[in-house]
């Protein structure tokens, strides 16, 4: 066994992407250590901003030899008539270096062939390494490589030095253009000269004594337990984003944290301006105390061990005043102004070229709202104040600077208008569920305006013929469809997404001069639910055995998914569901199948049985339907699962005696008519 070792020095490397590009160096590795059938015991990856590198431990120092297989003519086309090898088989034997006589032939499922067998010896692992790691170089995810000076070389950054070895032996290689050896650099400022690493066990120790923590995952551990000790010293609780905290342990190779502090006149600022200013601008971390109140001061991370960090903390806070000046002028200019006189600027904002502007999407969102609040039993009123001023804050000043704060300004001038407090709520909860996991709206009237305003959306780009097309989704779609399901359900609003649709197509007549069909955006929507269901672990099948009788009501849909569900973990569920499938089948065949029974033809004890059993099931399970209790009555079902099969084993359905024959397929459609209340089991 062998332990291997390669770096890749560059230059800074985009620090949003560096843990992306080592994941993949890092499988693009291990990947090519499998194809040559080889693989490590365990496996290091190392970012830096200056560095990709991984450390392979317990590699086999050789492959194993291999039995090399080709392939070549059915045997069948290997002869001609006489015999004698065909063109085609001796042309097989040339290329693969060899007489006829050597060839061999295979039997399989397929027939008979023709084919050539050697040994080879397996190659040593340090002659394999450097192109295994050329080819993960290139397969590298980087969507514009550049060159360096006057080499083709191309990668995300130019490189300086290769780092390979096995054991403590060089491999002797070209990579990019650069010659490998064991040197690699140290800090840029702290330790500066060349390192020369002695096997690949003593990288990291090695690099540490340079000033470099060279494991990305050490790195961040390190950045977070320092910055929530000295936030702690400073009385408060830093807030620290994942993507911050990846973002700032890709910039820095020695992380030091320095804490800096701002007038508290810029707290009289809505504090996720400031924070948000904090972030994205300058990486730092916002400070909040208990109550979640911002705190005038940050925390940054240095990338050296200063002398003077006063000096370090003085730059930082020099830095980030003028920005929170102009958060603190661009705040006080629009409260001048109330949201409600913004709307006409809206009429020179376009949505979408055939949908009209955003002061027409929120007039069409209004009508939405106010059937909607009404369904819901509702504020028609706060729901239609809500929608016209949704998109308001759009032209202030302080979203038009910080686009991401489009909703929460909204709820501050809102509430600066002295609009009502759900109203101002809701312009900030419109937005919401923002991605995968984020939270739901807490309001009727938020609920109500994000279902209105994603509706509005996929009913006109569908509308149009706009829908997503692979990985094109440039109203993000997906996303919106996602949200109305999830709020429907999640917060059991009792709504038909057939009908809310089809209100949102009445508001778009005017538009588009006709009303647009909206079967194709509710088919969408719907087919979200797989995606949502296969998060929770719950399986295709289940979801299509629901989705094959086309429910409308997203939340009508997740109860009979959840009765479904239980029915499955029933002793009874697989006897049942193949018991459906038969039935089925046996119906499909049947233009217009029976319904009625006459007890005066039933004849044999298990259709006697089975007749009674279904009278008593239809009595116990048609009220539990009418009140959507799915669940409990497919549990009462499953009491059928003894008479079913009973009948299936006594009881020949298709007799000659067309009556019979007729009252035992009535029998069977009244049984399947009971589980179809619920869902297709034949999908089982």
């Amino acid at each position: 066994m062998i332990d291997l070792l390669v770096e890749i020095g560059t230059e800074e490397l985009p620090p949003k992407a560096l843990k992306k590009l080592s994941d993949a160096f890092t499988d693009g590795i291990v990947s090519g250590l499998k194809d040559a059938g080889l693989q490590a015991a365990e496996v290091y990856p190392y970012a830096a901003p200056r560095r990709l590198a991984v450390w392979l431990k317990g590699v086999p120092a050789q492959q194993k030899d291999q039995i090399i297989e080709r392939r070549g003519p059915a045997v069948a086309a290997a002869f001609d008539k006489d015999g004698n090898p065909s063109k085609a088989a001796e042309g097989f034997a040339r290329s693969c270096g060899v007489e006829f006589s050597a060839l061999q032939q295979v039997e399989t499922d397929k027939g008979a062939w023709l084919v050539f067998r050697q040994q080879q010896q397996g190659q040593n692992t340090a002659d394999l390494f450097p192109a295994i790691v050329e080819k993960s170089l290139s397969a590298l995810p980087i969507p514009k490589r550049m060159r360096w000076g006057s080499g083709t070389a191309e990668f995300v950054r130019p490189v300086h030095w290769i780092v390979m070895l096995a054991n403590d032996t060089v491999i002797d290689a070209e990579i990019l253009g650069i010659k490998t050896d064991r040197e690699t650099r140290g800090h840029r400022f702290h330790a500066p000269a060349a390192v020369s690493i002695s096997k690949p066990e003593d990288y990291a120790v090695q690099l540490g004594q340079a000033f470099v923590v060279a494991r990305f995952e050490a790195r961040r551990d390190m950045i977070k337990a320092k910055v929530e000790a000295l936030a702690a010293e400073l009385g408060g609780t830093a807030i620290m984003p994942e993507e911050l905290l990846d973002e700032v342990t890709a910039l820095v190779e020695w992380p030091v944290p320095v804490a800096g502090r701002f007038e508290e006149r810029f707290l009289d600022v809505p504090q996720e301006a400031l924070i948000s200013t904090m972030q994205d601008n300058q990486k730092y971390f916002a400070l909040v105390d208990a109550n979640g109140k911002l705190m005038p001061n940050f925390i940054t991370i240095t990338n050296i061990e200063s002398s003077d960090v006063a000096q370090i903390s003085s730059g930082n806070e020099r830095v980030i005043r003028p920005r929170f000046s102009d958060a603190e002028f661009f705040w006080n200019q629009d409260k001048k102004q109330p949201l409600e006189s913004r709307r006409e600027q809206l009429k020179s904002m376009v949505f979408q070229q055939k949908l009209g502007t955003l002061y027409n999407k929120s007039g069409r969102v209004a009508q939405l709202a106010a059937y909607t609040a009404k369904q819901l039993g509702a504020d028609e009123a706060l729901a239609v104040r809500a929608a016209e001023l949704g998109k308001c804050d759009l032209v202030t000043n302080m979203v038009f600077e910080f686009t991401e704060l489009q909703g929460t300004m909204g709820r501050y001038y809102a509430q600066h208008d002295n609009e009502p407090a759900e109203v101002a709520t809701a312009m900030e909860e419109q937005y919401m569920p923002r991605f995968a996991g984020d939270e739901l709206p807490s309001t009727a009237t938020g609920r109500i305006l994000a279902l209105a305003e994603r509706l509005d959306t996929l009913a006109g780009i569908f509308g149009i013929g706009q829908k997503p097309t692979g990985a094109k989704d440039p109203f993000a779609l997906r996303r919106a469809a996602l949200g109305v399901l999830r709020i429907l359900i999640e917060q059991q609003l009792p709504l038909d997404l057939a009908d809310l649709l089809d209100k949102a197509a009445d508001g778009l007549t005017t538009q588009l001069g006709s009303k647009p069909d909206t079967q194709e955006a509710l088919d969408y929507i719907l087919d979200r639910l797989k995606a949502y269901y296969q998060e929770q672990g719950i399986g295709a099948n289940l979801v299509e055995a629901v989705a094959s009788l086309k429910p409308t009501q997203p939340l009508d849909f997740d109860r009979r998914v959840k009765a479904v569900a239980a029915f499955r973990a029933l002793p009874a569920a697989e006897s049942l569901a193949a018991a459906n499938k038969r039935i089925s089948n046996i119906l499909k065949k049947i233009d217009n199948p029976p319904e009625t029974i006459d007890a005066g033809l039933l004849q044999v004890d298990a259709e006697k049985t089975l007749a009674t059993a279904v009278q008593v099931q239809q009595e116990k399970v048609v009220p539990l339907f009418a009140a959507g209790e799915y669940e409990d009555a497919l549990l009462s079902l499953a009491e059928l699962r003894e008479p079913v099969d009973k009948f299936f084993d006594d009881v020949m359905v298709m007799a000659d005696d067309e009556a019979l024959k007729n009252n035992r397929l009535a029998m069977l459609n009244q049984m399947r008519g009971l589980f179809l209340r619920v869902a297709d089991l034949s999908v089982l």
